[in-house]
């Protein structure tokens, strides 16, 4: 065979090769990605002719189901109306997908059928039938959740802190996602104020306060460079960064110990304690929590924001020179943190010092009820040593049980909590705060960790977000 024709048939097998490699990039390899894109409206489109499958709550209650029109098409509606909107989301031709829909959109739309019936239909051109998504929310506990929350723009996120279930993800103001469907409905929801259609849980974030003290102790006592028991000075206006820190109600306090300088919320003692860790040791600390990141949850990723310390919009390094470690250390500085990350921070301290990786699904279940997946627990990290997470239970228990502690609001009848309370004054409007309130229960064995955080109200954390953490704790414990 002659060259030129060598290189004829060389030409032609690369041609070929690189139209299987193009063509497979897209129908197998990056399928999955194609159709969760936003941008991609194929799916949605091929919907319309598809009875989607359900998404459950962890008791069976129907989130959301696909009504066959007269035209043989379907529409998605949700029961629970408003209810569980932040999770789940919406999934509809005109409006696109959110939430847990658009997560599990394959899913629900068959696409991930693998059981014998779902690859005959598949050969014999037939249309794929929806799994059911089962997730491990807890309808009771949600409903609580909003109820307490009331008017006030806030959230709530419950886990199980030895699983890293989801039980609990509600935010206030929220609106009914069968009212998505109608153009007319959706603009009065983007007109609302209190931006309905934010999921507080886990995006945007807020000054975690002095919640994030509890991440500070961790780093304290595991390293080994503190005890609770370890004394420091909790006199109002110690310079920090150069800079006088006040105390709340610029109360003065002497040599004090850990224990109770988080009982009482010292701040100077706090970021005396940061400034001697050191950013690189503050920075591990937090990474090892979840800080600095994309939460590692089943949820649309451009839907979540990463917890941390924010230049503008831009995430900044806890190491970074622009950040004032000792005030980072009383969560002041430039945090913001999601109430999804602080529910983690309460979680690993609840599980001996190992967080779990959170999850809001449970279980995929194909047509024919055969479980094609299961979410097993998995660990995220391990955030620190079993005796630290030990300690600053104790320290978290001082907080809801010492006398004057800010805490006690939390407190639970016949079970022992745990918990940290943390308020940040509203910058320009200091007569309103957003307040936060962290806990977990029963203290010594949880199986509940909590983090609720309300926004713009005249008052503290221990006042506003307490109560509510202690009823949906009360919901999930007693339910």
């Amino acid at each position: 065979m002659n060259r030129p024709i060598v290189r004829l048939y060389g030409l032609v097998f690369v041609l070929f090769a690189l139209l299987i490699a193009f063509t497979s990039r897209w129908t197998v390899f990056e399928a999955s990605s194609l159709r969760a894109n936003a941008l991609n409206k194929r799916g949605l489109l091929q919907q319309e002719r598809i009875a989607r499958g359900e998404i459950l709550a962890d008791n069976g209650t129907v989130l959301a189901r696909s009504v066959k029109g007269s035209e043989g098409t379907y529409t998605r509606r949700y029961p629970t109306g408003s209810l569980f909107t932040a999770p789940v989301g919406y999934s509809y031709i005109e409006r696109g997908q959110v939430g847990l829909e658009r997560y599990r959109s394959s899913e629900l739309d068959g696409q991930s059928d693998t059981s014998v019936q779902g690859i005959l239909d598949q050969l014999q051109g037939r249309r794929p039938r929806g799994n059911t998504v089962v997730t491990a929310l807890v309808p009771s506990a949600q409903r609580t959740a909003v109820t307490a929350l009331g008017e006030h723009e806030g959230a709530v996120v419950a886990l199980d802190p030895r699983t890293g279930a989801v039980q609990v993800m509600a935010s206030t103001p929220s609106y009914n996602a069968n009212a998505a469907a109608s153009d007319s409905a959706f603009a009065r929801i983007t007109r609302q104020s209190g931006s309905p259609l934010v999921n507080r849980a886990v995006e945007f974030g807020y000054a975690p306060g002095s919640t994030f003290k509890v991440v500070t102790a961790t780093a304290a006592i595991d390293t080994g460079q503190f005890t609770p028991q370890s004394t420091v000075s909790g006199r109002n206006g110690v310079p920090i960064s150069g800079v006088p820190l006040k105390n709340d109600n610029n109360e003065n306090f002497g040599q004090i110990t850990l224990t109770e300088a988080l009982a009482h919320s010292v701040n100077t003692v706090y970021a005396q304690v940061a400034e001697q860790l050191g950013k690189q040791t503050m920075a591990r600390y937090m990474r090892r929590f979840g800080f600095d990141r994309k939460p590692q949850l089943d949820y649309p990723a451009d839907e979540m924001s990463s917890s941390g310390e924010y230049l503008g919009e831009k995430l900044l390094s806890p190491t970074s020179v622009r950040v004032d470690v000792g005030r980072m250390g009383i969560g002041q500085d430039k945090l913001r943190v999601t109430p999804l990350q602080m529910a983690e921070v309460a979680a690993a301290v609840a599980d001996k010092g190992v967080l779990m990786k959170p999850h809001l699904t449970s279980k995929i279940v194909e047509p024919d009820g055969h479980v094609t997946q299961r979410i097993s627990p998995k660990v995220q990290s391990v955030v620190m040593k079993p005796s630290t997470a030990a300690a600053v239970t104790g320290m978290m228990e001082a907080v809801v049980y010492s006398p004057g502690a800010t805490g006690a609001n939390a407190q639970i009848e016949g079970v022992r909590v745990a918990g940290k309370t943390g308020t940040a004054e509203t910058l320009g409007v200091s007569e309103f705060n957003n307040v936060w309130f962290i806990a977990f229960a029963p203290a010594q064995n949880p199986t509940v960790a909590v983090a609720v955080t309300v926004a713009h109200v005249p008052g503290q954390g221990a006042t506003f977000a307490a109560p509510v953490a202690k009823q949906v704790m009360e919901a999930l414990l007693h339910g």
